[in-house]
């Protein structure tokens, strides 16, 4: 009676197991909505854990970004080597359940299955039905996260698309202040008004699905070490604060629009990945941009020749009231991702 619930147990343990991985590759790459999935979350986790070893964050910038540009790749990988692992031993369980002479030979009727080697034939329906199930799992396994990689390159394009789009203006590593002194010595400003905002906002709302629907995205870094697109979304949030509070030329209200898009995205990605944020900031809450680092930055625009604002006090209030809405958020984000260093401590340093 003993060995009877023994195999019955192992059964619904092998089915549990195999269950389990079934449900994580499914709602990691079939699912198109957010999907917080344990085992890949511990698995990612542990990807991360080790490339903090390999490359801490008190050594240099340009070691740990060499590191995590791999880290997405390992994860992938990771994520196939331990479903097809789980789904061996679930199967192996049951293998055994149903009939197997020992554990060496569920484990060799498994393998044989899950890799369509065929040295392997079970006798029996149960047996042979575990061997066809098994194959098609393994097969499925291979084919989902391969016929997926296209996808998830496909988001990743659209989204370094407008990174490296932003260098153009921004500069390498992106800077607001850079930005707006571009757009004004070329005499670009207008174009800027007309067309970009709302080319960022739609880059915010894609970004928000695609980075909670494939998370692994968070993790893509850019060709240029010195471009991430957390400093992107930071510069372009803190170009359409600038624009709207310190540069004294008539404008239209779509950076107040990106603005939103931005901070709803930003919003999105921290609920998912649970960074704290306050949900309704006072506009005279602080930030983490100082007065200081705000002239500063003033004074890089007015000896660019940027026409501004007469009164910086108040400038400096409007700046702060729009910012509060996201700077908990992006701050988060480019110490969790691994942003580079933030273009204000950095600007501050050289003046």
């Amino acid at each position: 009676m003993r060995v009877i619930v023994a195999h019955v147990l192992a059964v619904v343990f092998g089915l549990a197991l195999v269950t389990w991985v079934l449900d994580a590759a499914i709602r990691n790459f079939m699912l198109p909505r957010a999907s917080r999935v344990a085992l890949t979350s511990w698995l990612s986790r542990g990807v991360g854990r080790l490339c903090d070893l390999a490359a801490p964050r008190s050594g240099p910038f340009s070691r740990r970004d060499t590191v995590q540009a791999m880290r997405p790749a390992l994860t992938l990988l990771t994520f196939q080597v331990a479903w097809l692992f789980l789904v061996f031993a679930g199967f192996t369980a049951m293998f055994w359940g149903v009939g197997a002479d020992d554990l060496g030979g569920a484990i060799r009727d498994s393998g044989s299955a899950l890799f369509t080697l065929g040295f392997a034939t079970p006798s029996g329906a149960a047996p042979l039905t575990l061997v066809f199930a098994e194959a098609v799992i393994g097969l499925t396994l291979l084919a989902l996260l391969v016929s997926y990689l296209p996808t998830i390159y496909s988001s990743f394009q659209r989204r370094e698309f407008m990174v490296a789009k932003l260098a153009v203006r921004a500069g390498s590593p992106p800077t607001p202040w850079g930005a707006i002194e571009v757009s004004h010595r070329t005499d670009s400003m207008a174009r800027l008004d007309s067309a970009a905002w709302q080319e960022w906002e739609n880059w915010f709302i894609d970004v928000a699905e695609t980075h909670t629907s494939l998370p692994i995205l968070v993790r893509y870094r850019s060709p240029d070490p010195a471009n991430h697109w957390v400093s992107a979304a930071r510069t372009v949030l803190d170009l359409a604060a600038l624009r709207l509070t310190v540069v004294d030329r008539p404008g239209p209200v779509d950076p107040a629009v990106t603005i939103r898009s931005g901070t709803i995205a930003l919003r999105t990605i921290a609920d998912f990945f649970r960074f704290p944020y306050p949900v309704d900031p006072a506009p005279d809450d602080p930030i983490s941009v100082t007065r200081e680092q705000f002239d500063a930055a003033c004074a890089y625009l007015r000896a660019g020749g940027v026409p501004l604002v007469e009164d910086l006090d108040a400038a400096w209030v409007d700046f702060a009231g729009w910012r509060v809405n996201y700077d908990a958020i992006i701050e988060q984000a480019a110490v969790s991702f691994d942003a580079p260093p933030n273009p204000w401590d950095v600007f501050l340093l050289d003046r």
